[in-house]
């Protein structure tokens, strides 16, 4: 089933690069389409989104309703079923609980010359959250793009997700509504990040877009960015999993399935030490997929995305995880303490038998929003930070200005700036 890669010689790593490119190259970014979608909302507005959801979405409707009325909001979360509104709701509380946590304080400070220095935050006005629909209908995603907003006190948050010829999933209204979302538009893909990115007379225009989607989507996502913030550009999900002898393959391999099952580009990468491990891994997933409802889709993702890397010491493994940067990583072995020493390229990290990367998807506290395909080297996960703006005040005294003016004017004139050291020497004038 998991394609094996020993990783002990030289050319190991290149090898290793090789492979995650693959799945890089076979995520397509429709870029001249999505600029063409993009240009024509901005210029025929809720019009062109109407035309361009019926079209993609094969709509017959006539109906032209792009948001949900709050009736409409109300009567269908009454639909949930009740043990996924208790579900819900523990989410909610576990996750808001983990981001109040992560709010930063403002700080002021005065200098020996008394100088106010000071730094202040405060949050994003208007967001656009984007929950996929179809299949990938998740509660869960609102809960986890809204929350660190309301945490930061964004007071409007908008969301949209593909409804306006299908039924919706009830937990995505109820969610919504617990989250006390602005406004539900019934549209999706890249024309609706473009309205959301620029407005029209029915969509808001936001400051800042965030929440996964599709090729399209995420290439809107980074076209428009610029003109509006957006949370990342998110590639299909990955896990990668660290085992050893002590580990046991059932539960390793259910939750490399528990990845896999998301799409059918999604990565699920097996590091051991242990031969054998990879042979009793690879008869559990048999066994396993047998059962399982998405079986062709986890199957199809494993096949050619699913990999096992061997290798003889710690130090490789380090050097694997840090190469691959997952966007999960679970460390199931008998040296996790040592192991988490060395990791430093990783979206979310698992520790132990007990903690199934599944646990962090819904109801652990931390965020599953996280950087995908590599980009763990460089980013983080979704916090309340992603929606604060941060601010430097800067108050200088008269003999603040008088004592580092020289400073400055020679700094200016090292990098012939004369008008920056002007505007300080006029300030060290008589009267002023």
């Amino acid at each position: 089933m998991l394609k094996i890669l020993i990783y002990n010689k030289k050319n190991s790593q290149k090898k290793l690069d090789i492979f995650l490119n693959k799945r890089k190259l076979v995520q397509k970014k429709q870029t001249s389409e999505v600029s063409k979608i993009i240009n024509n909302v901005k210029k025929n507005g809720d019009k062109a989104v109407l035309n361009y959801e019926k079209k993609f979405s094969k709509i017959t409707t006539k109906n032209n309703q792009i948001f949900f009325s709050k009736k409409e909001i109300d009567n269908i979360s009454k639909k949930t079923d009740k043990n996924i509104k208790k579900a819900i709701d523990l989410a909610f509380s576990r996750i808001k609980k983990f981001h109040l946590k992560q709010k930063f304080s403002s700080f002021k400070f005065k200098d020996k010359y008394k100088n106010e220095l000071s730094y202040k935050y405060s949050p994003i006005q208007k967001v656009g959250v984007y929950v996929p629909g179809g299949m990938a209908s998740y509660p869960s995603t609102v809960l986890m793009n809204c929350i660190p907003a309301i945490v930061a006190g964004v007071k409007k948050i908008y969301l949209t997700t593909p409804s306006l010829g299908s039924k919706i999933n009830p937990a995505i209204l109820y969610a919504a509504k617990k989250c006390g979302v602005k406004k539900i538009y019934k549209t999706g893909g890249a024309h609706t990040i473009a309205a959301l990115a620029y407005g029209t007379k029915k969509i808001e225009k936001v400051d800042k877009i965030v929440g996964p989607g599709n090729a399209y989507v995420a290439c809107a996502k980074k076209e428009v960015f610029g003109d509006v913030g957006i949370d990342m550009v998110a590639g299909p999900s990955e896990v990668s999993i660290v085992a050893d002898k002590t580990s046991d393959p059932n539960l390793v391999a259910a939750d490399l399935i528990a990845q896999a099952e998301h799409d059918i580009f999604a990565q699920s990468i097996l590091i051991t030490n242990n031969k054998n491990l990879i042979k009793l891994v690879n008869f559990c997933l048999k066994k396993q997929l047998a059962k399982l409802p998405k079986k062709k889709i986890a199957t199809k993702s494993l096949k050619n995305f699913g990999l096992a890397i061997l290798t003889n010491s710690k130090k490789k493994i380090l050097e694997i995880i840090n190469t691959i940067a997952p966007e999960h990583l679970e460390l199931n072995t008998s040296m996790n303490k040592e192991l988490i020493k060395g990791v430093y390229n990783a979206g979310s990290i698992f520790i132990g038998k007990f903690s199934p990367e599944a646990i962090g998807d819904y109801i652990a506290g931390p965020n599953h929003v996280l950087p995908t395909s590599g980009s763990a080297r460089f980013s983080s996960g979704l916090s309340v930070n992603d929606f604060l703006k941060r601010h430097s005040l800067i108050k200088i005294t008269k003999t603040g200005i008088e004592r580092l003016s020289s400073s400055v004017i020679n700094l200016a004139k090292h990098e012939n700036l004369d008008g920056h050291a002007y505007s300080v020497k006029m300030r060290l004038k008589k009267g002023n």
